[in-house]
């Protein structure tokens, strides 16, 4: 076998080749080792196709991976194994005595099984002075044996008559089988009847009905009486033969006895003889042709299948191979196969009746994972018999479908302070593949928040997907970052999809309000001067705080907590500005004292508190003294020996400080004049506070005003003039944040002379 397929001998094992044989017995296997046919069972020609040459064993061979189908036909050849047989061991004629020589009388046929040369080739009549042999062959080919009277019988001479016929076949050793012939001489009986056909035909239909009238013979008898009655039988027929047909024996009707059955024979061959009362006997031939009707549903027999495919199977992988039979002849026999057209299969005929299911595109198993195709069959007879058989295919699952967010960019909140390995957030991917391929892990994509890992800042739960804290955050440090989180399959290869998170960070109230101006440095003195003549409204001071929380932790609110006098002060509750609610008189004390809190709108609220000493004074030499004394008596309340060691220290510092002063004059002088001359051009040096990088106490958190304090020194009237002006938004020069120092306020009505200035 492999030699003439032309395939490897490991091709056979690798594929399971198998033999598939449609019949019951199997007498042949299959030697995959060896790659030969072998006889696996006593093979019995005679058995297996009867009279049929040549005879014919048609079998399958099928091999898998891939799926291969090849047709084996194996010729049954004859031996000479059986011997020539006749229906019965004697035969027995009537002949009359008044016989003409040359009368013919039909004697049995032997039948031998074998086919060829080995079937019957001659017979042999025993030696005798009456009787010769004569056989002839008929129109089907039949051997028709006769015994031929050579002369006259005389009853009176010998009443009886024995021979012996042998049927010889032609094979090597001959075999021969024997029957005796019995022949009784009887009185003279001159005529004997004469069918009217030699030959009679009838068609009749299978499954016809028990009773059916085939057909009439008949034959006639020149004689009267006795002699002249004729009445008919079957002579020589088979027991098969017997169950399906009958004859009347006075009216030579044949009619239906059994179920005929086309499948079975498709013809049959009756020898009916007519014998009158005088003991003549002729015979005629009668042939019944059986006609086929559509009784026989048509079968699917399926060689090879498989249950289940990847659904990444290209077009054209074979699913199954099978056969289709319809044991009707003719069209009732031609039967036809489909499928569903809306499946994504074929058939496919290869062979005569063999199919092969094949794939018709490519395959989901997400969207069907398993199809129930039938295989439906009609034959063409009419009415036409159909039949189906259902096919169960499971799709097997293959890593063709990634993890899949809902959606790709997600926001998140955390809020600042949080324990770390706390969970903020939880996001999940889906895969529509099975197992494995649909198992996902979720892992941080490695990316810099702040030139640190973002390892640092988040993990992931590779099984759920949530998101937990890996650090204690801080708003004021880091108030938004990004994550970008993969869900990878566990497919090979795997897949994986990427979902990008923005994390924002929550403010808490944890920073209490800062003060920035009037700036309070340890031993340093915090005061403002108000001249006498100030209007209702004056400015004060400004009270500059922020506050590094956001939002409305950052909305701070102003208001003076222990007023020397309520009724010469107020402070803007939101913008921090200290103005006066009326002038000033004679009754109020030059030395207020001003405690402000500054307070945020969180929950709880924190707030900060600054102390601001204020002076009312009419001129700068005033004071200057007002603030010694303040400041004095502030000391003197604290720590009255401090102040006495203070005191002499002044007193031994006065000396170096009033040559310094001269100096200082001097060159204040020089740098005066100058100065007058660019206010009297119009431009004035502006000296403005603008602390950096912090948050208003109104607004969103950015310091959106800058307070600009100008001085300008008049040319005209030789008079000194501080003037406190408006906040502008113009161009700014910077000015060192830490300063301590406070500018003084006066009007011109209670300038200082030159001449006083350099006093002092």
């Amino acid at each position: 076998m492999a030699t003439d397929l032309g395939v490897d001998i490991k091709r056979l094992k690798t594929g399971k080749a198998r033999i598939y044989n449609e019949g019951d017995a199997n007498y042949i296997e299959l030697n995959v080792h060896k790659g030969v046919l072998t006889v696996k069972d006593r093979i019995d020609r005679e058995q297996l196709c009867a009279s049929i040459s040549p005879c014919i064993l048609n079998f399958q061979l099928i091999l898998e991976n891939p799926m291969e189908l090849h047709r084996v036909i194996v010729e049954i050849t004859d031996v000479n194994d059986n011997d020539p047989r006749f229906p019965s061991n004697n035969v027995q004629l009537e002949i009359y005595e008044s016989s003409f020589a040359g009368a013919r009388f039909l004697l049995p046929s032997a039948v031998d099984p074998d086919s060829g040369i080995n079937s019957i080739q001659t017979y042999a009549l025993s030696s005798t002075d009456h009787f010769n042999l004569k056989m002839r062959t008929n129109a089907d080919g039949n051997t028709i044996v006769e015994l031929l009277l050579k002369t006259s019988l005389d009853r009176e001479k010998q009443e009886e008559h024995v021979l012996l016929l042998t049927a010889l076949d032609g094979g090597d050793p001959r075999r021969s089988g024997t029957v005796e012939v019995h022949i009784i001489v009887l009185d003279a009986n001159d005529n004997a009847p004469v069918f009217t056909q030699e030959l009679y035909k009838a068609t009749v239909e299978e499954n016809s009905p028990i009773g059916a009238s085939l057909i009439r013979v008949s034959a006639t008898d020149a004689d009267k009486g006795l002699y002249g009655k004729v009445t008919y039988h079957f002579n020589h027929v088979t027991d098969v033969t017997k169950n399906l047909f009958a004859i009347d024996p006075e009216s030579g009707e044949i009619k239906v006895i059994g179920q005929i059955d086309y499948e079975n024979k498709k013809m049959y061959e009756l020898t009916v003889q007519a014998k009158d009362h005088g003991g003549h006997i002729n015979s005629s031939k009668v042939i019944i042709e059986i006609t086929d009707v559509n009784d026989n549903n048509p079968s699917i027999n399926l060689m090879s299948v498989s249950s289940q495919i990847p659904e990444d199977s290209s077009p054209g992988t074979v699913i199954a191979i099978f056969k289709v039979q319809d044991k009707d002849s003719g069209k009732n026999g031609e039967a036809h196969c489909s499928i569903e057209d809306s499946i994504p299969f074929r058939l496919k005929s290869s062979l005569n009746n063999f199919y092969t299911l094949e794939t018709d595109g490519f395959l989901d198993r997400e969207k069907t994972p398993q199809y129930n195709i039938t295989i439906n069959v009609k034959d063409s007879g009419y009415p036409p018999l159909s039949a189906s058989h259902t096919l169960t295919l499971d799709i097997n699952d293959v890593n063709d479908n990634p993890p899949k967010f809902d959606k790709q960019h997600y926001t998140a909140y955390i809020m600042e302070n949080n324990s770390p390995g706390s969970s903020f957030f939880a996001l999940q991917a889906t895969d529509l593949d099975l197992g494995s391929n649909g198992k996902i892990a979720y892992y941080v994509q490695e990316t810099r928040v702040q030139n640190s890992s973002v390892s640092s800042y988040v993990s992931v739960n590779s099984d759920d997907g949530v998101l937990y804290a890996v650090r204690s955050f801080d708003f004021e440090q880091t108030t938004q970052f990004q994550v970008s989180v993969i869900a990878k399959d566990g497919g090979s290869p795997p897949l994986s999809a990427t979902a990008v998170i923005d994390v924002f960070v929550q403010d808490q109230n944890d920073n209490a309000p800062r003060i920035l101006y009037p700036v309070q440095s340890k031993g340093s003195l915090v005061a403002e001067m108000v001249p006498r003549s100030a209007d209702v409204g004056y400015l004060v001071t400004k009270v500059v705080a922020v506050d590094q929380d956001s939002g409305q932790n950052a909305w701070l609110s102003y208001k003076i907590m222990k007023p020397a006098d309520q009724t010469l002060f107020e402070i803007g509750l939101q913008n921090g500005e200290v103005r006066t609610l009326r002038q000033v008189t004679d009754k109020d004390s030059l030395k207020q004292r001003l405690t402000i809190s500054v307070e945020d709108s969180g929950r709880p609220s924190l707030s900060a508190t600054i102390v601001v000493n204020v002076a009312v004074t009419d001129g700068l030499h005033q004071a200057l003294l007002e603030l010694n004394d303040m400041s004095q008596g502030t000391e003197a309340d604290a720590n009255i020996t401090f102040y006495l060691i203070l005191a002499l220290v002044i007193v031994s510092f006065l000396f170096m400080t009033f040559i310094i002063i001269l100096v200082s004059v001097k060159l204040y002088t020089w740098r005066r004049s100058k100065l007058y001359n660019k206010c009297a051009g119009g431009t004035l040096p502006v000296i403005p506070y603008y602390p950096p990088h912090y948050a208003d106490a109104v607004g969103t958190g950015t310091l959106r005003h800058v307070y600009n304090y100008e001085v300008c020194m008049t040319a005209d009237s030789g008079k000194s003039e501080f003037k406190f002006i408006r906040p502008t938004n113009g161009t700014l020069v910077r000015v060192d944040p830490s300063g301590t120092e406070t500018i003084p306020h006066t009007t011109s009505k209670n300038a200082i002379d030159e001449e006083d200035f350099k006093q002092v």
